[in-house]
C-alpha cells in the first residue's frame, strides 16, 4: 500500500523526529519485514545502535545501509524535507536554492544532495519504452564556431525517445550519447526501447540498423535536413529539456554530470501528471532505499572526465 503525507502540513506532522523517518525507511525497504541482504534470512536483533544483527549469520546492517542515505551525517529529517522541497518545485531547483531553504553551511554538501537525489530519480528495474516511440538527437551546449549539425564540436549529444500516447507524449527516455553513429545510438536504443517497438526516426544513417534488431523501424523524412516537424513529440520534448536547463539553472550545467539532469528531467516528465506531490515524494524515497549509494567523492570525481561548461 502507498503511504505519503498529502500537504506539507501533514509532512510536517507525520516526519517530526528521526525515529519518525527511520521508521519510514523501514517500511519502504523491509514492508514484509526485515530481510537479512548477507544470508537472505528474516530474523534479527536490534542492537543498541540502533542497527540489526541477523540471528543467522550475525551480519549487523542499518537502514540506511546500502542506500543513498548511507554514511550521511546529517539528520534524515533534513534529508527528508530535502525531498519534499525537490519534488514540490515543478521546475526544479539548483543546489543554492536548496542550501538556503536548508540552512546548510555548504554549497557542497546541497550540490552532492541533489546529486544523488537525481540518481535515486531512476528506478534500477525501470520498464523500456513500448508501442509507437520516436527518437531524435539534440546537441545540449552553447553557441560554438565550427561545424553545425550532427557533426558539432564542443557539445553534449542526447538521444530522446518520445513515446506516443493519443496523440500527445506518454514517458520518455533521454541518454548522452558519444556521437549519432549506428554504434552509438543502436545499444542508447536498445537500453530504452522494447525489441518489436515502432521507432520512428529521420534517415539518418545511425539508425539504419534497427530492424536488423527486431524494430519496426519507419522513416518519416527521407532526408536528414530540417523541414516540417514530422517528429512533434520527441521535438517537444526536446524544446521543453532546452527550456528546462536554462530556466533553472541558466544553462551552466557540465557536460560531465548532464546525466544527472536528464534523470531529474525525465523523473517531472514522466510524472507531470500527477495530482499529489506526496507521492512523488514517496516515489523518491522509494528508489533512495533501492539503489546503490554513491559517495561525494565518486560524483566529484566525474568532473574529472570532463571540465568544459555547457553553455560557455
Amino acid at each position: 500500500m502507498e503511504d505519503y503525507p498529502e500537504t506539507v502540513l501533514d509532512f510536517e506532522q507525520r516526519f517530526s523526529s528521526e525515529e519518525a523517518c527511520y521508521q519510514y525507511l523501514y517500511q519502504l525497504r523491509w514492508q514484509d519485514g526485515f530481510i537479512c541482504p548477507k544470508c537472505g534470512y528474516n530474523k534479527a536483533w536490534n542492537t543498541k545502535r540502533g542497527s540489526f544483527r541477523c540471528q543467522k549469520c550475525d551480519h549487523q546492517v542499518s537502514i540506511t545501509a546500502g542506500t543513498i542515505f548511507q554514511d550521511t551525517r546529517k539528520p534524515l529529517q533534513l534529508w527528508f524535507r530535502a525531498m519534499w522541497y525537490l519534488v514540490n518545485q515543478k521546475h526544479g531547483v539548483s543546489a543554492l536554492g536548496i542550501q538556503r531553504v536548508l540552512g546548510l553551511k555548504s554549497y557542497e554538501t546541497a550540490w552532492i544532495w541533489l546529486h544523488k537525489l537525481r540518481k535515486a530519480m531512476v528506478r534500477p528495474d525501470r520498464d523500456c519504452l513500448s508501442g509507437s516511440v520516436e527518437v531524435v538527437e539534440i546537441y545540449i551546449g552553447g553557441e560554438k564556431s565550427g561545424k553545425r549539425g550532427r557533426g558539432a564540436a564542443g557539445k553534449s549529444l542526447v538521444m530522446i525517445a518520445a513515446e506516443k500516447n493519443s496523440k500527445s507524449v506518454g514517458r520518455i527516455r533521454l541518454c548522452r550519447v558519444p556521437d549519432a553513429s549506428a554504434n552509438s545510438l543502436t545499444p542508447a536504443i536498445q537500453q530504452s526501447i522494447t525489441i518489436g517497438s515502432t521507432v520512428f526516426t529521420d534517415a539518418w544513417s545511425g539508425y539504419t540498423r534497427l530492424e536488423e534488431i527486431g524494430y519496426e523501424h519507419t522513416v518519416v523524412r527521407k532526408s536528414a535536413e530540417v523541414g516540417d516537424n514530422l517528429l512533434p513529440l520527441a521535438n517537444r520534448v526536446a524544446s521543453l529539456l532546452k527550456r528546462w536547463l536554462i530556466g533553472t539553472h541558466q544553462g551552466a550545467v557540465r557536460a560531465s554530470h548532464l546525466d544527472f539532469y536528464l534523470d531529474e528531467f525525465t523523473f517531472r516528465f514522466n510524472r507531470r501528471t500527477s495530482r499529489s506531490r506526496g507521492k512523488l515524494f514517496y516515489r523518491l524515497a522509494q528508489q533512495a532505499v533501492a539503489i546503490q549509494p554513491i559517495t561525494g567523492d565518486e560524483i566529484k570525481c566525474r568532473i574529472c572526465t570532463n571540465q568544459s561548461l555547457l553553455g560557455e
